[in-house]
């Protein structure tokens, strides 16, 4: 009896060790489940509320990306009304409203590439007008665009040596039509242009845009030697009609001064009659279109001979 009294003792020792055993282990294992529940709770609501306030983000900031309405307009007012009384080197005000009308309504939404042959009263407000775009002015002058980027060192600026003349202008459009199939071709990278015209020597990322707007207000053109726009007019030419895809299929080319000879007889050779949409003052507006890379004709529904080009003088 003492033999069996001492085994009931033992037993239910053994079965209390064990007990509190497997309860420890339930213990454990239930706290870490909900440990992990809480963990991936938090963790998730975080996540959650990271990529909220990142597209949150996004969303502002592709609806910021564009400059506010009235902002736009109030600095077109002002500089509208500066240019009330448009001289030969500003734009007027009929003009400016041109321009900025198309930079508002970008063709590639909400920001144009926007390229500026040479560096005016109206630099600063092309820069701003495109709010976030993409915006590079050329210059024939190195001490206008040390100044510049001195001042204002966020805007992308660029020098360049013209070696053409206003002089050689009808040598230069004859040079241009012999040479329409090969080195002056409506359509080709200028980067690795030999023609004349072609302005070819900018950095290479510049050959690499697809630019929605071009405007040519420079370099100087109202005395013989001066450099002239021919260059500037070509390259916008090929520019127009060489993009890529990455943009719209058209480009709104912008020659100020329209009215004097060398600015008429090169729109008319290598943007074309038939493009102008619009002519304010001496501001001619002329949309471009994509060309396939087979094209050797920059106009070819219109003539370029000479009575066609002064003709247009009489408008």
């Amino acid at each position: 009896m003492k033999t069996s009294a001492r085994l009931i003792v033992l037993h239910p020792s053994v079965h209390k060790h064990g007990g509190a055993s497997h309860r420890i282990w339930l213990l454990l294992f239930v706290s870490f489940f909900t440990f992990a529940f809480i963990f991936t709770l938090f963790t998730t609501r975080d996540s959650i509320t990271t990529t909220t306030r990142t597209t949150t983000s996004a969303a502002a900031a592709s609806s910021n990306s564009r400059l506010p309405k009235p902002v736009f307009d109030a600095l077109l007012h002002y500089a509208a009304t500066s240019n009330s009384t448009a001289t030969a080197d500003r734009l007027s005000s009929a003009e400016l409203k041109s321009i900025a009308a198309v930079l508002r309504r970008c063709p590639t939404t909400p920001s144009c590439n926007f390229l500026v042959f040479g560096l005016t009263h109206e630099t600063l407000l092309w820069n701003s007008l495109n709010h976030k775009g993409r915006t590079v002015f050329i210059d024939e002058s190195s001490y206008l665009i040390t100044k510049l980027e001195e001042k204002h060192p966020q805007i992308e600026a660029y020098d360049l040596q013209f070696t053409t003349k206003v002089s050689d202008l009808y040598n230069l459009i004859d040079y241009a039509r012999e040479q329409i199939r090969n080195k002056c071709r409506p359509v080709q990278n200028l980067l690795f242009s030999d023609c004349k015209l072609a302005i070819n020597d900018l950095p290479n990322h510049i050959y690499e845009v697809d630019w929605d707007v071009i405007l040519v207000d420079g370099p100087r053109g109202y005395f013989a030697a001066a450099p002239g726009r021919m260059g500037a007019i070509f390259t916008a030419g090929v520019l127009a009609r060489s993009k890529r895809g990455g943009g719209g299929a058209k480009t709104h080319v912008f020659v100020h001064e329209i009215d004097r000879e060398v600015e008429r007889v090169c729109s008319n050779e290598f943007l074309c009659r038939d493009n102008l949409v619009e002519s304010k003052g001496s501001l001619g507006h002329f949309v471009v279109e994509k060309m396939d890379e087979n094209s050797f004709e920059f106009c070819p529904n219109s003539s370029s001979s000479p009575s066609s080009i002064s003709s247009w003088a009489d408008d």
